[in-house]
């Protein structure tokens, strides 16, 4: 098995959710000149009650071409590690949950080639919210009203890796920013769309 390839370098894309009865959907896009949605970059695919949690992304919402992917090392482990594939299965990074510091500030790590980082809630008093909203009879599974992002910065100098802003909508929809181009695009648009189908795990 031969190692990965030089970084695939995209410093802002789109996250769009989209929700069926037994499969989680998502539209990776490109930023339009105008600041719009652009080009689809990658269609990711989720199925409920797997096991081993994995996501696919696909080329194109055909699904003939899978382009790259993540999945979980252990069966239904909280700890568990996450290892980002590219189409020929050569690993390209990982990342984790802080299962304890998450308990109150979701947290995680993230690694690739050359690179260290490590992701928080951007807000305190959004995280605590969420997990009351969470708790609530009948109302932890329903719509999230509040807005909250992520910040990766590179444990070793502090600076900004990636950020993922949830945007104010119906349908959950997150614009990333990578400043630091040693993240292949591919494990930012992974941990983007873990940020959303594991953020209650």
């Amino acid at each position: 098995m031969t190692g990965p390839s030089a970084p695939m370098v995209v410093p802002a894309f789109v996250v769009k959710q989209r929700i069926t009865v037994m499969v989680n959907r998502y539209e990776v896009r490109a930023v339009a000149p105008d600041g719009g949605d652009g080009q689809l970059l990658a269609f990711a695919e989720q199925k409920r009650m797997k096991l081993k949690e994995e996501v696919e992304f696909f080329a194109d919402e055909s699904r003939t071409r899978r382009v790259f992917s993540f999945k979980a090392r252990q069966r239904l482990d909280v700890h568990a590690e996450h290892d980002v594939l590219d189409e020929s299965g050569v690993p390209l990074g990982s990342f984790r949950k802080q299962f304890g510091a998450s308990l109150l500030r979701s947290t995680w790590d993230l690694s690739v080639p050359g690179l260290q980082a490590v992701g928080q809630e951007r807000r305190m008093s959004v995280a605590v919210l969420r997990r009351v909203w969470d708790v609530l009879p009948y109302v932890g599974d329903v719509w999230v009203p509040f807005v909250f992002h992520f910040d990766f910065t590179d444990t070793a100098t502090g600076r900004p890796v990636m950020v993922s802003e949830r945007q104010k909508a119906v349908r959950d929809r997150y614009t990333v920013t990578v400043p630091d181009p040693r993240l292949d695009f591919r494990v930012a648009a992974s941990m983007a769309v873990a940020l959303d189908a594991l953020q209650s795990r």
